[in-house]
């Protein structure tokens, strides 16, 4: 047997597809001849390309080929030659640089390469982007990146040949965040909650033991391997960062992308939303939030449909529940996990007898194994044997607590121990983040170096993970919680949590506009560090700081109302108009009294939403020459008398609404900024609307319009212009602005315009005597609201014009078949609504 290939090369997977059915299909005699001559043919391909056999378990061959061309040759000869056959093989190639031992390959790239495979088909050949990169790509095919069962980033995969094949067998709908290292040994445990996972009666599993035992790993590796029973999605809800039990479904609806429908408790529409899907829900560290968490995982139990697989130190104590303690490793697996972290610090690590003692002495709890092991680029295995053990005696006699428990804070105090002063000053600070934090931020409020952050990271008390918005740092719940202890016994804790309040207060009222106007990244980078703002806002509101409050509230409104989450909108705002807010200056409570006055509008208390923009239109006044968070104070001005034109038009005062928006637009042309005049004509136009004065109406629109071309916020009055040629009888006219507002909404995330275009669009196809498309968009129209969290009766004319079209199409169609057209129309998707709107409009 030649030797196996050293350095860069390129593993390759196969087995047959459909074994066990062949099995039966020819017998074991007919099975076993074809078996046989399907390892001849691979085998002479292997070696005419180079091949060495490495392992072969029954129909399966891994092999491994110097070249990756050799690789892509091999898999086309077995792919040509067993065309014919009854034998479907999928091959997987990967191309990396894999350990060699006495034993064979180790390491990920071996993982990787297994992974590609087992997600293909029958005489499919799949290859990685590492062996794709190293070959001619001719006869390769793209199919994009995906994701496995090993967790790890996605990859770009291709197909070799043109063939059609379904979906490969990867991790889709899911957000499961990516592992900072390889799932390691825990094949039985693995087996058994995969194996709970797939029971039907089973629908709510909890994992429960002590912190570090691996719960969380545990879990997303299971959830990974069941993968395929759960086509509707695999969703992990970290609960770590989260202080309040009431924001336990608001984050699961989060996650799910489900918004509060105004009216309607939020467990009845998650439970509505998840009827019938078969779809796994991950609550990863619940025990903080118990008992008044178990209400929120019991209400995701009872909905007909999902399995809720949650990790906690304490069971729910919930009917239905299934508990599942994590045992500790086995001593194989703990040695396996030492000296893979061991080497990941120095390759050349040697094992000793000493490893399987530490493990043992460690209780095998892999945070403690890991801790241990960060330290090996000082100490050898028997020295850290000497070292733990001294620390674990003095805790022996301690005995209120699990001895599991016991071991590893005697650990996690061991590695803080060793740490500078430099160092346990930011390991003590780093625990104020909640859900992480990036560099920018620790080094403001904790006067983070990179050195000593990086230092931190290396011994496994801080990991780091990167995304799409930025890289961040962040800590286990377990070593957070130690942290925290000790930030608090150090006298530290007050002023850090008054610092980290602060920042983040004055960081999301600076994203404010940026996320209102939608700029790329801003939603994104706010939505990052929405568990700091939470965590924030509450130590403002507990130290009845106003301004800091208010502040929050500023930054975080529009993402609230946007996302669906008015429940949390308003408890807080309630909470800041609870304050004594007078103590503050003027312009200090603007901020405040903005995102109250919005959060009240959208909820649809208008009487109380003129009250508190009057308030922050008095103080706008007093401080026109000054800014705050990066906006001048006097174009505020003819925006809030704007707001409040359009609150009391929907209150019914018509006169005073008038009489608002006249001012507004003085102010506006005064200034002479285009998109401040285009915004308030539209003001403007909308009160001569409701007032039945269309062509006034109609006037302002097209002015707004020209005013605001190019800017992004035409569609409004472009929109209003086509409903006023509706009114005029001019179809031709009002069909060619609603194009228009179609192609530009395309790509758009102003969920409001694209609601008023399905409005428009219902009334246009009413005009034309498609009553059934008219009754579908005004379904559309109103859930697209509802999802916003936006009351109806916010704008009159939007109600006005609601109320005018069902009378007329239940008049027409009658209430069941309105009803029916419109929960059909509740059902579009939003590129949906946009065709169909694109089709009346045609």
């Amino acid at each position: 047997m030649r030797p196996l290939p050293s350095g860069t090369v390129t593993l390759m997977f196969t087995d047959i597809e459909g074994s066990t059915r062949l099995l039966r299909e020819l017998g074991e005699t007919g099975y076993a001849a074809a078996l046989a001559e399907h390892r001849s043919l691979l085998r002479k391909a292997f070696a005419d390309h180079d091949g060495v056999e490495v392992d072969t378990q029954g129909d399966a061959f891994f092999v491994a080929f110097p070249t990756a061309s050799g690789a892509l040759a091999a898999a086309s000869q077995v792919t040509g030659a067993l065309a014919s056959e009854k034998l479907h093989v999928r091959i997987g190639l990967h191309t990396g640089t894999p350990l060699l031992s006495e034993e064979g390959y180790v390491g990920t790239d071996v993982h990787r390469a297994a992974r590609i495979a087992a997600a293909g088909h029958g005489g499919q050949v799949l290859v990685g982007a590492a062996t794709a990169a190293l070959v001619e790509r001719g006869d390769l095919r793209d199919l994009g990146e995906h994701r496995f069962k090993d967790l790890a980033s996605p990859e770009r995969v291709f197909q070799l040949g043109q063939g059609e094949f379904p979906p490969l067998k990867s991790l889709y709908r899911t957000n499961l965040p990516v592992p900072a290292t390889p799932f390691l040994g825990r094949e039985r445990e693995l087996t058994e909650v995969c194996d709970l996972l797939s029971r039907k009666e089973v629908r709510l599993l909890s994992l429960t033991g002590p912190g570090g035992t691996g719960k969380t790993r545990l879990a997303l590796q299971a959830a990974a391997e069941a993968s395929e029973a759960f086509p509707d999605g695999l969703w992990w809800v970290s609960l770590a960062p989260l202080r309040d039990p009431a924001l336990v479904l608001p984050s699961v609806a989060a996650i799910l992308d489900m918004k509060e429908q105004p009216g309607t408790p939020l467990s009845e529409t998650l439970v509505s939303e998840l009827a019938g899907k078969r779809a796994l829900v991950i609550l990863d560290n619940c025990e903080h939030l118990l008992p008044q968490a178990a209400d929120a995982v019991a209400t995701l139990r009872d909905a007909d449909g999902p399995t809720v697989l949650v990790t906690t130190r304490e069971r729910m104590r919930l009917g239905g529940e299934q508990a599942w303690p994590v045992p500790p490793l086995s001593d194989e697996d703990g040695v396996a996990l030492f000296v893979a972290r061991a080497r990941s610090i120095d390759p050349s690590f040697t094992v000793t007898p000493e490893v399987s003692k530490l493990c043992e002495a460690l209780d095998e709890l892999p945070l403690a194994i890991e801790l241990a092991a960060a330290r090996t680029s000082l100490f050898a295995p028997e020295q850290l044997l000497q070292r733990l053990g001294q620390r674990l005696d003095l805790l022996t006699g301690v005995r209120d607590a699990d001895p599991r428990q016991r071991t590893l804070r005697a650990t996690i105090e061991w590695s803080f121990d060793l740490l500078t002063e430099r160092e346990q000053d930011l390991f003590q600070c780093l625990s104020v983040f909640a859900g992480g934090c990036t560099f920018e931020a620790a080094e403001a409020i904790c006067g983070a170096d990179p050195d000593t952050l990086q230092s931190l990271v290396d011994k496994s008390l801080i990991r780091r993970r990167d995304s799409e918005v930025s890289r961040r740092f962040w800590m286990l719940e377990t070593i957070r919680g130690f942290a925290a202890e000790s930030l608090t016994a150090s006298g530290s804790e007050n002023q850090v949590r008054k610092a980290h309040a602060g920042w983040f207060s004055t960081r999301v009222a600076r994203l404010a506009w940026a996320v209102r106007e939608d700029e790329p990244g801003a939603k994104a980078s706010l939505a990052a560090d929405l568990a700091n703002a939470r965590a924030g806002l509450a130590d403002a509101l507990s130290r009845e700081d106003a301004r800091v409050a208010g502040d929050f509230l500023f930054g975080l409104w529009w993402l609230w109302v946007s996302e669906g989450l008015g429940s949390e909108a308003a408890t807080a705002a309630g909470a800041w108009l609870g304050l004594n807010r007078t103590r503050l200056s003027s312009i200090d409570r603007l901020p405040g009294l903005f995102a109250a006055s919005e959060i009240v509008r959208f909820t649809g208390d208008l009487r109380r939403a003129a009250e508190l923009k009057r308030e922050q239109l008095a103080s706008a006044r007093t401080h026109d020459n000054e800014a705050i968070h990066g906006w001048k104070v006097k174009r505020v001005i003819p925006a809030t008398l704007s707001d409040l034109s359009q609150i009391e038009l929907a209150i019914g005062n018509i006169v005073e609404a008038g009489a608002l928006a006249g001012e507004a637009l003085s102010i506006r042309r005064r200034s002479g900024e285009r998109g401040g005049v285009g915004h308030a004509l539209v003001a403007v136009g909308m009160v001569a609307l409701v007032a039945g004065d269309v062509e006034r109406a109609r006037a302002a629109f097209i002015e707004a319009g020209e005013l605001l071309a190019g800017s992004g916020d035409s569609v409004s009055a472009t929109l209003y212009r086509a409903e006023c040629d509706l009114l005029l009888e001019d179809l031709t006219s009002a069909a060619s602005g609603l194009r228009t507002c179609v192609e530009e909404l395309r790509g758009a995330s102003v969920v409001v315009d694209v609601a008023d275009a399905a409005r428009v669009g219902a009334s246009l196809a009413l005009g034309r005597g498609d009553d059934q498309t008219a009754a579908v968009l005004l379904g559309a129209f109103v859930r697209i609201l509802s999802d916003a969290g936006m009351a109806l009766a916010l704008d009159a004319h939007w109600h006005l014009d609601y109320e005018r079209m069902t009378e007329r199409l239940r008049a027409e169609l009658g209430e069941e078949s309105l009803d029916r057209e419109r929960a059909r129309g509740a059902e579009l998707t939003r590129d949906e609504v946009l065709d169909l709107t694109l089709e009346v409009a045609s």
